[in-house]
């Protein structure tokens, strides 16, 4: 596709003298910027051979946008709105540490006022929004209504900043308040494409905040543009032509892939949020809705993008009554306890973004440019690799021993596929069945979840029985081998570590955290610590940094998910999950960091993708279910896959020369405009890194590093991608002496 368009922004002056510094921008072929006399004109390359045209202007100390165009190569200039005002909502609450995390720091001995303030920031069992609020979830409830702030943006600016950066442009106006916030709304617009970036970039100075926002444009021409439109969440195309009455609150739509678009005259703009970044961690994906519609008068409307106030439950199974009521609470369960919203520490820079795509074609073609960004919500095939996720609690055994019959397809499986998941690592028996069982029951239930994977399973589809089991080693962890294995988390007195079973064969028991390595060692297995330092993990691996199955070679590492989410950080899950992998690989030996999802119940309608982060195996082909899976945990421990949103893609990583001299070379492609790469290394104590911009980069782009680098004193290396709108990807830790 020719990738190449042609747009103009204007600062129109108004009854005031505009004053935009120019200090910051450069001029550059296809990036070309003027002030002449209060009229800013900026023109740059993009897609589709089309050209595109905004104008900006201020009235009344308010940033307006005052006309969005657009034509194809040639053509005539599309109007798809004009007097546009940018939107942001704030709503916040009080962050919370969690009792699940204060029952492992009490039996650690770390529970202090310090402690618990740098905790609470990694909550997972936080729902700021919800009142009254639990107990046996939350320390200092009952919330109260008066911790929940609700404010819409004011702006107060005569003027604007216009900076270059390498091919994109940023136009900043200053003066915005949200409630506790403050600081400036930003547009970014990229050379090379058609996406235009507005956010607010905010601060409080507030302490415990947790919040989430909505944001968007009002004031959109139902004569003019008079429909949007987007595909539910069974694909089905809809639409809204505003034929009905004026709406006092936005109206969600639970839309398919987070996206809306408004048609105008036979172009169209579509309208959506960051594809992983705008999302926090649950228990469950359903789509909430994500994207709005707002009838403001029967003249005009506004669109946006935004979040919910709470958790709603998934859909419930059961064909038996004691199932069913089961599923009923652990569904309710999940709404009450679990919406954490993002952090706001004080003093940082919140970044509240939302996307348009401005197009001079109908809204199914502009939908299919937009999901090209995002390989259309699934994780693209790269040759030499297979992708895996791990850590899912879907109650397999549980459903099909509930149904009677192994054949029945569980729901989260035509998700997986979707998705282009190949290899999924489950974790049954968390919340399910029987796992404090000495062996006859367990043992029944495994054979079930066993032969449930062989059933479903396939060719380019391998379901891999793990375990969360959190039996003998300390905070959560997550365990999988390369085949089935029958054990026991307990052991009698009388029972034998290992034992055949006339039904089962090779059975084991285990009651120590010995008999669990060892269990580990002759089975080939591989643990990783579940969700590191939050949850039922708070103060691991640390804790056990010096025990002997950390020490070990069955001892992987930790998960890696996005969890807590800071909009002021520019990598995902930055200070929790990079700390931990940084910290273990300085403490010994190599250690990595595996994607894991942490969910429950999936179905075809839920927005899995947005909330998934995935592993790229280094596999030639995926063994079967019947075969050896050694391989895939082979690959594992030697550090052979890397971690993706699916956005960025590492085609390949290597570490070249000898030495002190050494080289990392990449080749990393991407969808959305590149932000940067990175070099970290630690050398046993300390962590440093090499930022390399590739802002001078355009969308779907495909960049070759090769990045220098001085080994002497340094222990271990690794190489890391992410772009302008916090998607990303990493490689494991190499060790270098």
């Amino acid at each position: 596709m020719n990738r190449h368009l042609l747009l103009a922004v204007f600062l129109a002056p108004a009854a005031w003298s505009a004053v935009c510094d120019m200090s910051g921008y450069k001029a550059q072929p296809g990036l070309a910027a003027s002030d002449q006399a209060g009229l800013l004109a900026v023109e740059w390359t993009g897609e589709g051979g089309a050209q595109l045209r905004a104008r900006f202007r201020i009235e009344n100390g308010r940033p307006l946008v005052d006309e969005l165009a657009v034509r194809k190569a040639g053509g005539a200039w599309i109007q798809l709105a004009r007097s546009l005002a940018p939107e942001f909502q704030v709503t916040s609450g009080v962050r919370r540490i969690s009792n699940q995390q204060l029952a492992p720091m009490r039996a650690l001995g770390i529970d202090t006022p310090e402690r618990r303030e740098k905790e609470k920031w990694n909550v997972f069992w936080d729902s700021p929004l919800t009142i009254p609020g639990s107990p046996n979830t939350n320390p200092g409830v009952p919330r109260q209504a008066a911790e929940i702030r609700r404010d819409a943006v004011r702006y107060s600016t005569n003027s604007c900043e216009v900076k270059t950066s390498g091919a994109r442009l940023e136009i900043s106006f200053p003066g915005l308040n949200i409630g506790i916030f403050s600081g400036q709304l930003r547009f970014t617009i990229y050379k090379g494409s058609n996406l235009l970036r507005q956010e607010a970039i905010a601060k409080t100075e507030e302490r415990s905040v947790a919040y989430k926002y909505a944001a968007g444009l009002s004031g959109f021409q139902i004569a003019s543009a008079p429909r949007v439109l987007w595909r539910d969440t069974a694909r089905a195309w809809q639409k809204y032509e505003f034929g009905g009455a004026v709406n006092k609150d936005p109206v969600a739509l639970r839309a398919r892939n987070r996206l809306a678009i408004v048609e105008a005259a036979g172009g169209s703009l579509a309208v959506f949020p960051p594809p992983h970044k705008f999302f926090f961690a649950r228990e469950i994906e359903l789509n909430l809705g994500y994207v709005w519609y707002r009838k403001d008068s029967d003249q005009s409307f506004s669109v946006g993008v935004r979040h919910g106030d709470r958790e709603e439950g998934y859909r419930p199974y059961g064909a038996t009554d004691e199932v069913w009521e089961k599923r009923v609470r652990q569904a309710r369960g999940f709404a009450q306890g679990n919406f954490a919203l993002y952090n706001a520490p004080p003093g940082t820079w919140q970044r509240m973004a939302v996307y348009y795509y401005l197009s001079p074609a109908g809204a199914r073609a502009t939908q299919e440019a937009v999901m090209a960004y995002t390989h259309d919500d699934s994780f693209k095939a790269l040759p030499g690799y297979k992708v895996a996720v791990s850590h899912f609690h879907t109650h397999f055994h549980e459903l099909l021993l509930d149904q009677g019959s192994l054949d029945v397809q569980p729901q989260w499986l035509p998700v997986f596929r979707a998705l282009g998941i190949n290899i999924a690592m489950m974790s049954d028996f968390h919340g399910d069945g029987h796992p404090q069982d000495h062996g006859p029951l367990r043992f029944k239930e495994q054979h079930t979840y066993f032969e449930g994977c062989r059933r479903h399973s396939d060719r380019d589809f391998l379901i891999m029985p793990g375990e969360e089991p959190d039996a003998q080693f300390g905070g959560h962890y997550t365990t999988v081998f390369p085949r089935p294995v029958y054990w026991s988390h307990t052991r009698k007195a009388d029972q034998p570590f290992e034992e055949q079973h006339p039904d089962y064969g090779k059975v084991y028991h285990v009651g120590s955290a010995a008999d669990e390595l060892e269990l580990l060692r002759r089975e080939g297995g591989l643990m990783w610590q579940a969700h590191p330092r939050t949850k039922g993990s708070t103060g691991f691996p640390d804790a056990v940094r010096h025990q002997p199955h950390y020490l070990s070679d069955r001892f992987l590492g930790a998960s890696y998910q996005s969890l807590p989410v800071d909009q002021s950080e520019s990598r995902i899950c930055e200070q929790r999950c990079f700390g931990t992998l940084d910290d273990m690989n300085n403490w010994g030996p190599a250690k990595y960091l595996v994607a894991e999802g942490d969910t429950y119940q999936k179905y075809p309608d839920d927005d899995t993708f947005s909330h998934l982060i995935v592993n790229y195996v280094k596999l030639d082909r995926l063994p079967r279910f019947g075969e050896d899976w050694s391989p895939i945990l082979k690959a594992m421990r030697a550090g052979q896959f890397f971690v993706s949103t699916g956005e960025v893609l590492i085609r390949s990583s290597a570490l070249e020369g000898a030495g002190a001299k050494r080289t990392l070379s990449a080749e990393v492609e991407w969808t959305f405009p590149p932000e940067f790469v990175e070099l970290v290394w630690g050398d046993g104590s300390r962590v440093d890194r090499e930022v390399t911009s590739l802002t001078g980069q355009g969308a779907f782009a495909v960049t070759r590093h090769r990045l220098p680098f001085d080994a002497a004193g340094k222990k271990w290396v690794r190489f890391a991608a992410w772009d302008s709108a916090g998607n990303g990807a990493f490689t494991q830790p190499v060790h270098l002496r």
